[in-house]
This record gives C-alpha cells, structure tokens and sequence, in this order.
C-alpha cells in the first residue's frame, strides 16, 4: 500500500507570489522544489545561459584543453570513445563536432553492448593503435577504465577522460580509497578536489563544457556551437538527470532550440513519430525520441544514432530516423515479454519474498535489462537487478529506490563481479554464471531495507479543490517547466470525490475516462492511464474516492476542455 502525505513546507507564499508576479500556489509549488530565497529564485525562474558556471574551475580542465589544443595544432588523429546509450551518443557527438569545428582531425568509436560491453576495454584501444590514432578523449565512461588506460598509456597513447558517473572506490576498515585513472586529464565534477560546483551534470554536459573551455582557449567564439545545447539537453533528460541547477538552464534553452533545430536527423525523428515541434516538452525527448536513439545501441549499433545526428541529407536522414523507431517499436516488444517473464518467476518462487529481486532471464536480450529491471522496480516498489547471459558469463542491470544505495551496496561484494559500475539508482554488472545465486544471497544478507523502506511514498504538493483548477492555473504551471527528475510535475490531490460514468476506451483498452464530482456538485473530466480494470473494478464498490492528479487542457477537435490527468487513487 502506498504511503500518501502532502508537503508541508512553511514559507510566506503571499509575499513570494507578490514580488515574482505569481499566484500563491506557484509560489508554494516552487517552495516544496525546496528553491528558498529570492537569489535561488530567480535562478529558478529566469535563470539563462549566462549563469552557468564556467567549466574552468572543473579539475585538469585546463590540461585537458591545452592538450587537446596542442595535439589539433600537430594535426594529430584524436579518437573520441563514447558509450552506446543516449548520453554517451549525444556527448560523441558534441566532442566530434566541437573539435571538427576548431580544425581537429578526428573520429569516433562507440562500442558495441553484446561484444564490447560498457567503456573503454583494451579492443577499443588495440584499434586506435592500429588506426594510428595519437589521442583517446573518453565521453560518458572512462573513469572506471583505469586497467585499460594503463595499457593504452604503456602503449604510448594519450588519453584524456570526460566522465560524470561516480569515481570507484575500495574500502577497508570504513576507509574509501578512490581509483583515478592514471590519464593524462580525468574532467569528472565528482574527483575530490574539482571545485567545479555543480555535481550532477551529464557525460554530454561535461563533454559541451570541455568544448566550450577550448573553443576560449584558442580565441574562438563558442557561439558558433550553440547548437550542440540541443544535444546536451537531449542527453541530460534521456539519462534522467536531476532538472535542477544548470541541468534547468540547458534543458529549458534546449527544448526551445529544438524547436526550430537545423539538425536534419532529429527534424526526421520528430517527424516520423509524429511531434508537432512547436509542442515538444521534456516528455517527448523522454518517452519517445530518446527511447528510439537508445534503441539503437540496444539491438543494433549506438554508430547508427550517431550517424542519424550527423546525417547531411533529409533522405538519408529520413531513412535512418526510420530505422530508429522500427527497433525501437521491436524494443517495446521484446521490453513485455520480458516483464511478463520476471513477473512469473516473483510470483512463482521464493525469490518474491527477497528485499532485493535479483532475477536471472538467461534468454532475455541483455540490453533490455535495465528497462524490464526499472518495470519491476516500479511494480514491487524494490531494489532490482536484471540478469542474462551474456557472451561472456551473465551481465545485468539494477534499478533502485530512494532508500537504497545500489552502487555502495555493490562496493560491499565487488569480489562476484568481474566488471561493475554506476551510482544510487542504477548500476551495470558482468559476472560468472556460477556466481548468479550467491549474488542473490549475499545482497539480500547486506540489505538493511525496512518494511518502510519498501513502501512506495506519492508526495503531493497540496490539496486542490476542483473550483481552483482553472486556465489561468494550468497556463501558469508552465512557468515551473520544464519537469522531470528533480523538479517535478505538480502533484495535486482532493478527497471525497464521486465517480461518474467511468468507461475504459483506446483500441488496447487501457484508459479509463471518468467525470469527479465534489460535495458542491463541481464536476470535472479525468483520465487514468494506469492499472484500468483494477481501478475500475475498484470504482463499482466505492461511493468516493481519493485521487492525486496533475490538471491540464485536453484539445480536440478545436473544443478545450479542462481535465485532471488521475496518478494515483485510494
């Protein structure tokens, strides 16, 4: 059963709503966002490109752009090394484009999920040495790479690492000790003693900060690129950063570029699945262009979304944007069955009764892992770890809850995997087929979950009669965009409401239409998109119910009509 409270956050809204020319409401949604004072404020609110910090102040910034600098100059051949996922796609292409633009020679490689697996390995560097290749800039990975550095250093290469995942650590005694790769520069906000200070930017945002330093360094105006923000917002929501701080700058600028973006593939992207441009908000880069440009590197090739970024021509672009979204409707195929598998094995052994799931589909394609593990995590409200075979021995994928820290839960038996890596939330593992069961064993042994740990908490920023929600309302709740992790939708709720005419429409039956009525007779369409015959079954019995709900217009056929999109129900 889930845990519903409303944030009770004391702040003088009235005083707030007054100097920023908002409503009271807005000013106590921006308060429970935990944005105090008017200098946070304005950030927040009116916040612009100009206020973001500058990249100097990261750690070996200034080694890393002199080098680059230097090694441009030489005309040396430098290699950027991306990952296969949306921030490392995006964050190659921001490196390959910068640096082409200032005169570099260079090119790119993205390793492939089922034979590379994740970062820089020693294949990846045996084939820039065969390529001649001078310089290895890493973008999205790197920093947990330091074996495989090591072997490119000793084979005479220079490597350069731009990183935004945690720096590894061993542990004795209560004691961290972090591993630095031995590069010739490691730009990572998260090394001890960067005091760059902001942590939570994303590969892509590091790599555009690391061009942004050179454009300056060699006397060239970083305007020219502006364009790559439209990337490094695509990147930032697509790995589900926190949209707070300078994550909100670049997204909200962004999206508003993306609008009218000259970039011939994501023109096509937008196209094909049907976005009207003028209307995309962070959900649609979040729901269904990033999932087509993650696709790729799921059951393909990441190259092959790298190259619909770099696409010339609106053909070649059409053509590949195409592409993108028939894997990724087979992803969405492949993501069912796989749920429904996991399910069955929750519900059919003992391993349900786990506070951590670790669950082994040896068959399931291994790059649909963490999607299925993020499912199950939201079905059972538990830490999740996902497991196929791989090639080599069983890889997998974890999601976590607020409560638990999967990465510093895995520090604790890093002796089972032969490779792992990832932060709070999410996590990627390889280890041998034998050690599947004992991994299972021993997380759950090291979890301190409690029974409260494992309820779902739903926090709402405040009660919301249905007379309050009006167009003024709704047209003021954009100020607060764009939404996300970190700074999410509005979650309203009211009490004590009677359902009328509830009836489950769509041609997969699953929405369920609905008029709410308060105790004045107020009524109000609503929506619900969530477990439809269960809620409706749920409606036959109760005279009222409770619901948590976000409002909004619903447009059709040119009527505009007010209603309120239902999250949760009790």
């Amino acid at each position: 059963m889930e845990k519903w409270f409303v944030t009770m956050k004391k702040e003088d809204f009235n005083r707030i709503a007054e100097k920023y020319h908002v409503s009271p409401i807005i000013a106590r949604l921006i308060r429970n966002r935990d944005i105090i004072g008017d200098e946070e404020i304005e950030y927040y609110l009116k916040g612009t490109m100009a206020d973001l910090h500058d990249g100097m102040l990261m750690k070996d910034m200034d080694k890393a752009v002199e080098i680059l600098a230097e090694k441009i100059r030489q005309g040396k051949l430098i290699r950027v090394i991306g990952d296969y996922d949306i921030d490392g796609v995006n964050a190659t292409y921001i490196l390959k484009q910068g640096l082409k633009t200032l005169g570099a020679c260079v090119d790119t490689d993205i390793p492939d999920r089922m034979k590379d697996g994740y970062g820089l390995n020693r294949m990846l560097i045996d084939r820039a040495l065969a390529d001649g290749v001078d310089t290895i800039i890493t973008c999205d990975n790197g920093i947990a790479a330091a074996d495989e550095i090591a072997y490119g250093k000793e084979n005479g290469m220079t490597i350069i690492v731009t990183d935004h995942h945690e720096i590894p650590y061993l542990e004795s005694n209560g004691k961290k000790e972090y591993i630095i790769p031995k590069a010739d520069a490691v730009v990572d906000p998260h090394q001890s003693g960067c005091a760059y200070p902001f942590k939570g930017l994303c590969g892509a945002a590091v790599a555009y900060k690391v061009i942004e330093a050179l454009f300056k360094v060699m006397g060239q105006d970083v305007a020219v690129v502006d364009n790559l923000i439209e990337n490094v917002a695509i990147a930032t929501i697509g790995d589900v950063m926190d949209l707070v701080d300078e994550n909100r700058i670049f997204v909200k600028q962004g999206l508003e570029m993306l609008k009218h973006t000259e970039n011939e593939g994501l023109k096509a992207l937008m196209e094909c699945n049907e976005i009207v441009a003028e209307n995309l908000s962070s959900y649609h880069i979040g729901f269904v262009i990033g999932p087509c440009i993650n696709a790729s590197g799921r059951l393909d090739t990441a190259k092959r979304a790298l190259e619909l970024l770099e696409a010339g021509t609106r053909r070649e672009a059409v053509m590949l944007a195409e592409d993108l979204k028939a894997l990724n409707d087979s992803r969405k195929e492949m993501t069912e069955k796989g749920v429904e598998q996991a399910i069955r094995v929750i519900e059919s052994t003992s391993i349900g009764k786990d506070r951590v799931l670790v669950i082994y589909l040896p068959d399931c394609h291994e790059s649909i892992a963490g999607i299925i593990a993020g499912r199950i995590k939201e079905r059972y409200y538990k830490p999740v770890f996902v497991l196929t075979r791989g090639e080599h021995g069983v890889k997998g994928s974890g999601r976590s809850i607020e409560a638990y820290n999967m990465f510093e839960e895995m520090c604790k038996c890093r002796e089972l995997f032969t490779k792992f890596g990832g932060h709070k939330l999410a996590a990627g593992l390889s280890l041998e087929e034998e050690n599947v069961e004992k991994f299972r064993e021993t997380i759950n042994e090291l979890a301190e979950l409690t029974e409260e740990d494992l309820r779902a908490k739903v926090t709402i920023d405040m009660q919301l009669p249905i007379p309050y929600i009006t167009e003024e309302l709704i047209g003021e709740l954009e100020i607060l965009e764009p939404f996300g992790k970190g700074n999410t939708k509005p979650l309203f709720a009211e009490k004590n409401l009677k359902v009328l005419n509830p009836r489950i429409i769509g041609k997969n039956q699953n929405v369920l239409k609905f008029q709410v009525q308060d105790k004045s007779g107020n009524r109000m369409e609503a929506v619900y998109f969530g477990e439809v015959h269960k809620c409706m079954e749920y409606m036959k019995e109760k005279d009222e119910m409770c619901f948590t709900f976000f409002p909004s217009i619903n447009e059709f056929r040119g009527n505009k009509t007010i209603q309120i999109t239902v999250a949760n129900w009790q």
